[in-house]
């Protein structure tokens, strides 16, 4: 199914008619791909589209339940950063840049070890494919890179001993960031690599990727991470004739540019759907033509009948001839038209109400023991308000103590809403076998659910209600939570990273949705995009 190129060279990533199902659940189909080296590649489309699933495929780590056919090409020299970095909790940091470090240094001592004997064709040989592949990995500079990056990413801070099981999420992510940096490999594919990074860190990678000369394939949600670094978008999940229009997948450059070719795409769609109902509703009705439309309003006169009669031939010749030629024209035009555009998922929910009364929350002199120290806050009923902060400084442990999910150590903290909400970062369901649309209704309960069933909300596709909730995929898990965190229309909604996991497309209408909603809102992101266009007042956390 898929096999290295050589590993001495840079070489493209090339994919061929490739499918993937799990069981009866088929993922991907007939996907044709070529990344070329220097070519910067974003994978998009809504949750469950695949794109997770086509970098495993690219790597080569897909399980082996997974049912595959097609062909993968890959470069032999091929890193990949999971949404998990891929350590082992033991490990300490020090291992980590290590194990990095180890083969560049290898490289660089096999280059000064075969350059003695140069006068051996076999060694000059072997000497040459050795020195290309140092210098393709700029492997004298590797142990200054190491360190650079280190500092860079804030980890020359941390004790190089301390176990990597023992780090947050987004110290993980910036050890895995380093050791890309240092090794610098031919082929880097990523999925959703700035979820816990900071804004510092984000800048430190882009810059990395924009220099790296070999292939680059990613997935991610971060939408001025996609416009910053991409040359290409792939499309995973084009409707209709394309979302470019053409019947592609493949759009030149980054976010904003796909995002007007995809909304001019859907409205030509849409008007090329619309005057192809017109012109067949047109050729259905010359297809009923009868005598009366050919001789319309004509009867015969008293000295005329036999004129008329013999005229008569002629007119019912001549509808014949009409209808067959419209029912030609029918036949063809259903034939070509166009399917009707789908109705695309539309976040319906209204977000809060707004109650009455003074402050929804008042903080004074919160602290949470090695996690969080405020001295105040108040937020006002119907305010809008963005937390925001480098990873670690306290964002989600704020949104928890004021759902009452975590214990402050000392302080006060008075909430006022009678309905509080919130969507985790990683939420929670009590029974991951049960169909989605059976776990909303258990989380929310039964009247509620009838009175706002699940489908009306907009957030997950009917086919995806019947499906079991562990096999939906991240981002389908987390539009379930925030259907659950709706539901009530709490007097309070917090939100934890929302964008994070969930489609780019139904993100902006979530981020409309913030907007407009009279419900008290507070937002904990590190988002670049939803920051930069925020209305509300925002609160930046300092750890």
């Amino acid at each position: 199914m898929s096999a290295p190129t050589s590993s001495t060279a840079f070489a493209p990533v090339v994919v061929r008619d490739l499918s993937v199902a799990f069981g009866r659940r088929t993922v991907l189909d007939g996907i044709d791909l070529v990344a070329q080296p220097g070519r910067r590649i974003g994978l998009i489309g809504e949750n469950g589209a695949g794109k997770s699933t086509l970098l495993r495929a690219v790597a080569g780590v897909l399980p082996r339940t997974a049912h595959v056919a097609g062909e993968v090409e890959r470069p032999g020299d091929l890193a990949f950063l999971t949404q998990e970095p891929p350590f082992r909790d033991t490990d300490t940091i020090a291992d980590a840049l290590a194990t990095t470090l180890r083969p560049l240094r290898d490289a660089v001592a096999k280059v000064e070890r075969l350059a003695d004997r140069l006068d051996d064709p076999a060694a000059a040989e072997e000497y040459a494919d050795a020195l290309e592949e140092a210098l393709a990995h700029d492997a004298w500079d590797a142990d200054r890179r190491a360190l650079l990056a280190a500092e860079q990413l804030g980890l020359d801070g941390l004790e190089q001993d301390r176990p990597i099981g023992t780090l947050s999420g987004g110290q993980r992510t910036r050890l895995a960031v380093a050791t890309l940096i240092t090794r610098r490999p031919r082929c880097l594919l990523l999925d959703e690599p700035t979820n816990h990074l900071d804004d510092d860190a984000v800048a430190i990678l882009v810059s990395f990727l924009r220099d790296l000369p070999g292939v680059v394939l990613l997935a991610t949600h971060d939408r001025v991470f996609l416009d910053e670094v991409c040359t290409d978008l792939v499309d995973l999940d084009p409707v209709g004739p394309g979302s470019d229009g053409r019947g592609g997948r493949r759009h030149g450059g980054g976010w904003t540019a796909y995002a007007e070719e995809r909304a001019a795409a859907r409205r030509r769609w849409e008007e090329t759907y619309a005057a192809q109902q017109e012109e067949l509703e047109r050729l259905r009705a010359a297809a009923r033509v009868d005598g009366s439309a050919v001789a319309h309003n004509r009867g015969p006169r008293d000295n005329d009948k036999f004129i008329y009669s013999f005229k008569g031939q002629n007119v019912d010749r001549t509808v014949a001839r009409r209808k067959r030629d419209a029912q030609r024209k029918l036949e063809v035009a259903e034939r070509d038209q166009v399917r009707k555009p789908p109705a695309p998922l539309r976040f319906r929910a209204d977000l809060g109400s707004t109650p009455p009364g003074g402050r929804v929350v008042t903080v004074r002199d919160l602290v949470v023991a090695d996690r969080l120290a405020l001295s105040t806050l108040d937020v006002a009923p119907g305010e809008h308000l963005l937390v925001t902060g480098a990873n670690g400084s306290g964002k989600s442990t704020l949104l928890g103590v004021l759902s009452g999910r975590i214990a402050l150590t000392s302080g006060t903290v008075q909430v006022s809403a009678q309905r509080v909400a919130e969507l985790t970062q990683d939420p929670e369901f009590p029974d991951l076998t049960a169909p989605a649309g059976a776990a909303y209704e258990t989380l929310v309960g039964a009247d509620l659910a009838q009175r706002r069933p699940l489908r009306d909300l907009g957030l997950l596709h009917p086919r995806e209600h019947r499906k079991p909730v562990v096999l939906l995929s991240v981002g389908q898990r987390r539009r379930l939570a925030l259907a659950v965190a709706v539901a009530t229309g709490p007097d309070l909604l917090l939100l934890d990273e929302p964008t994070n996991h969930i489609s780019l497309t139904l993100v902006g209408e979530l981020e409309e949705a913030i907007g407009r909603s009279p419900g008290t809102i507070v937002v904990a992101s590190h988002d670049r995009w939803l920051r930069r266009r925020w209305q509300g007042r925002s609160l930046r956390l300092s750890g």
